[in-house]
């Protein structure tokens, strides 16, 4: 009969607290107490293995501590009660400070009885007793040491990785790619300083061990303070990203519900915004202006969002509806313009029905009191409302609506930019037939690469 995870799960359990009895008990009997020599010694390794648990940091499935150098260097120089002791002491203060569940408890006191354990018995029977050993002051002492390290090391997440395995159900190669590879260089560079602060410790004494430790110790809580930093500009650039896509969703959605309403809407936005960003290329605007643009010809109609459905789709408008249609500039500006950075859109979007001659609306502006931005969309869309095959009315063709742009520039539309766009037209539709009539909104608005953008810091 094959054992539930249940029963594989309480049988892993009773064996870690059986590895845990026969490490501690183990360490108990080979204890001497000239392993416990010299105290300034001991005191130093307690105090790194518990200084380092409480500044670990997680990277990825790993984690960034100076325990285990701590632990290692227990092994190697003191003997297994003293290693043993120091990683039973470290868990105990970083499980009760996370508050960890019983189970992780004793997952972590059993793996920090067990491979300190080990690699102290490994020393021992590679080297005998340590204590005045002359071999300790040789480099075969420092490969010791880095060997001990890298199998501890391995040991100390063989232990983890089936308590997570059965807890998580996480695949141990899983485990091993993304928990283990990533950390191991790091680890190696560890394992090398370990190796040169056991042997620098064998023969310059205590003091030049204490200074380098120190050093350790700083740099473990620079690194770590640096990674929590990067950690919460993480989560900021996150809820930053969240909002922005709120933000900026919202007029979307705005105007996928106002497409709904009106068919034609959406492609014409698109189609817009395609035209205006070429005709700003053409213009010689900048990459900011170019994306204001753009970006004003997808939303410049958002505020017929407000119109009734009576208005959007009635042939014959009475004044009182021209009336309402004249806010939408309006009422899409002030949408547009909440949105932080968005500012040039929104009044690029509130002066796109202004006339070079002032008898556009809503502020009667004129000439080049009209941003350049509202010039350009003003004439994009005039044109695509004059070839659209979704309108109401029977489209122009390219030539005759050409000819149309030209005969109201300079009253209506402003006449050197609609001599630059009819260039434009002339070189990119020489066949005669739109270039954007199968303009796809979706497609246009990029959605995410402009929540990113509007999740970044404003400037200036």
């Amino acid at each position: 009969m094959t054992p539930t995870l249940k029963q594989t799960t309480r049988i892993f359990w009773a064996a870690e607290a059986l590895m845990l009895t026969l490490a501690v008990g183990t360490a108990a009997v080979l204890s001497r107490s000239q392993d416990w020599q010299p105290l300034g010694l001991v005191a130093l390794l307690l105090a790194l293995a518990l200084v380092g648990q409480l500044l670990s940091a997680t990277i990825g499935s790993g984690q960034l501590t100076t325990a285990h150098v701590a632990l290692v260097l227990a092994m190697s120089l003191l003997g297994p009660a003293p290693a043993v002791a120091f990683g039973i002491a470290a868990m105990v203060l970083a499980s009760a400070s996370r508050r960890l569940p019983p189970a992780q408890w004793l997952n972590n006191l059993t793996t920090f009885a067990v491979y300190p354990l080990v690699g102290s018995l490994i020393v021992r029977a590679l080297l005998g007793d340590v204590h005045g050993n002359p071999e300790t002051h040789t480099v075969t002492f420092g490969l010791i040491v880095f060997g001990v390290f890298i199998v501890t090391l391995t040991l100390n997440f063989l232990l983890v990785a089936i308590d997570v395995r059965l807890d998580e159900g996480r695949a141990f190669l899983r485990q091993v790619r993304d928990g283990f590879i990533p950390v191991l260089p790091g680890h190696l560079a560890t394992a090398t300083l370990a190796a040169l602060l056991a042997v620098a410790y064998t023969n310059l004494g205590l003091p030049v061990l204490f200074g380098a430790i120190l050093v350790l110790v700083i740099f473990q809580y620079l690194t770590v303070a640096l990674l929590r930093s990067e950690d919460r500009a993480d989560q900021l650039e996150a809820r930053s990203i969240q909002l922005a896509s709120l933000q900026f969703g919202v007029l979307a959605t705005l105007m996928d519900a106002l497409a709904l309403r009106d068919r034609r809407t959406a492609r014409h936005a698109a189609a817009v915004a395609r035209y205006a960003k070429k005709l700003a290329v053409e213009a010689g605007c900048s990459d900011e202006e170019q994306e204001v643009v753009h970006t004003a010809g997808l939303l410049h109609d958002l505020g017929k969002f407000t119109l009734p459905d009576s208005i959007l789709n009635s042939k014959l408008l009475s004044d009182d509806d021209w009336s309402m249609i004249r806010r939408h500039p309006q009422d899409g500006a002030a949408l547009v313009g909440k949105l932080d950075g968005y500012g040039p859109v929104a009044d690029a979007i509130l002066y796109h029905h202004e006339q070079i001659d002032g008898g556009g609306y809503p502020a009667g502006l004129i000439g080049s009191e009209i941003p350049l931005p509202s010039r350009i969309v003003a004439i994009c869309s005039t044109y695509d409302t004059l070839t659209a095959r979704d309108s109401y009315r029977s489209p122009m063709t390219p030539q005759d609506a050409m000819t149309e742009l030209r005969r109201v520039a300079g009253r209506q539309l402003d006449a050197e930019l609609v001599e630059k766009f009819v260039k434009m037209l002339e070189r990119d539709e020489p066949a005669g037939m739109p270039l954007d009539d199968d303009a796809d909104f979706a497609t246009e608005l990029e959605f995410e690469k402009r929540v990113r953008k509007m999740a970044q810091p404003s400037t200036g």
